[in-house]
């Protein structure tokens, strides 16, 4: 792919030119020449669009997309197209499909799905067989097939021996092993925050102590184990500060926190509108500004979308039995820019690449081109025309937003709105 990006100011602190506004010039997927006024002799293809910034490619640790067994959420390939319409060049694909992808074939079943695309797709394998926390599923070979990760999604492992094999096994070949936070005996049938909310609505709580328990019980068995652990979207301060001192004592864990739970409290579920129904729940304001303290500090390692497409068969029906989830991938970078600065937001969205193995190139002559175009100013409401999933089950909707991605170029390929 050969094209010439114009006057785009790049965000990239590993990159020479670090705040210019420049030309780049991308020759068969790679960076050929950065300067000021480029000309374009062989006639390619110019992108000339408005503020437009650039920075490396962003990534989401952990998206769902449906197929195979549930494509009328979404497919891979328009789940790709869409991360890529979002400025995002890599994703974590979680394994809660239909079979749960639990082997070697699965694995590279979805990776084949895949392949060619401007968009890499890092397959999450389940942890244990059908994610049903009975037996360890095929870890090794999982990883051999290119998976990144192991992970039940938002299915707590109870059984603490075999959260103690699975982080032992996996260090023999550098596994990363991933454990949501919620002990299940302690949360019940909660659907939101235990809370005033809760009891006002008269909906079944869900308290921040089931959160913290299993986060602190992980954090003792890696400490045992010497292993490898990542702990996905945290929602209460006290996670936070678990983690932190789990931090300080040299612990190999690191966090992510949903985008959602930055922005949403439980304020927000008056009207029972199950757009706003995901676990881990919408917590308080006071979760809210830990959380944001934590991302700011270094705590917490990096945000996710969560991005989970849900029917709508599944989501508008009464609040106890819709789905837990949201789509999130159209509307994180505008929802981070409300929060933080356009430096941080990008820094929160690139750095937990190293984590999950996922490659990474600056903006400088002679590398791959993986790229995210954005503009960070434009001010906008998001709306239903915002949304390129499948399912329309955004908690964003309505929301006033600040800086829309324009696309990426990665992989010798561009995707643009």
């Amino acid at each position: 792919m050969n094209a010439l990006i114009k006057s785009a100011t790049i965000v990239d602190s590993k990159s020479d030119f670090h705040n210019e506004t420049v030309d780049i010039l991308i020759e068969k997927g790679r960076i050929s020449k950065i300067s000021i006024d480029l000309d374009n002799p062989n006639n390619y293809q110019e992108i000339a669009l408005d503020n437009l910034h650039v920075s490396q490619g962003w990534f989401d640790s952990s998206v769902s997309f449906g197929e195979p067994g549930y494509e009328e959420r979404e497919t891979i390939a328009n789940g790709l197209k869409t991360a890529g319409h979002s400025g995002f060049t890599a994703v974590g694909l979680n394994a809660n499909s239909r079979p749960v992808i639990d082997s070697y074939a699965d694995i590279a079943f979805v990776k084949s799905k895949a392949a060619d695309n401007a968009v890499s797709l890092y397959p999450i394998g389940a942890l244990t067989q059908l994610s049903e926390g009975e037996d360890l599923a095929e870890l090794y070979d999982m990883s051999n097939a290119g998976a990144v990760a192991f992970y039940d999604y938002q299915h707590p492992i109870s059984n603490p021996n075999l959260m103690k094999i699975a982080l032992q096994y996996a260090s023999n070949f550098d596994g990363l092993i991933c454990s949501f936070p919620q002990e299940s005996r302690i949360s019940g049938l909660g659907v939101v925050n235990e809370h005033i909310n809760s009891t006002k609505l008269g909906l079944k709580g869900n308290p921040a102590l089931a959160e913290e328990l299993q986060i602190a019980r992980d954090l003792f068995i890696l400490e045992y184990t010497e292993g490898k652990l990542h702990i996905p979207t945290l929602s209460t301060a006290k996670s936070v500060d678990l983690i932190r001192a789990a931090k300080a004592k040299n612990l190999n864990v690191t966090c992510s926190v949903a985008i959602h739970n930055l922005i949403f409290t439980d304020d927000v579920l008056h009207d029972f509108d199950t757009h706003y129904k995901v676990l881990p729940p919408l917590r308080t304001q006071k979760d809210c500004e830990a959380l944001i303290e934590g991302l700011k500090d270094g705590t917490i390692d990096m945000v996710t979308t969560d991005h989970n497409p849900i029917d709508i068969e599944h989501k508008k029906i009464e609040f106890d039995f819709a789905l837990n989830g949201t789509i999130g991938l159209e509307s994180a970078f505008g929802a981070l820019q409300n929060i933080f600065t356009t430096k941080k937001t990008i820094a929160l969205l690139t750095q937990g690449k190293a984590r999950f193995g996922v490659k990474t190139a600056s903006i400088n002559e002679g590398e791959l081109a993986d790229i995210t175009l954005f503009n960070p100013d434009k001010s906008y409401t998001f709306s239903p025309a915002d949304i390129s999933s499948r399912s329309k089950n955004s908690m964003f909707l309505g929301s006033a937003l600040k800086g829309v991605a324009y696309g990426v170029i990665a992989n010798d390929k561009m995707v643009l709105k």
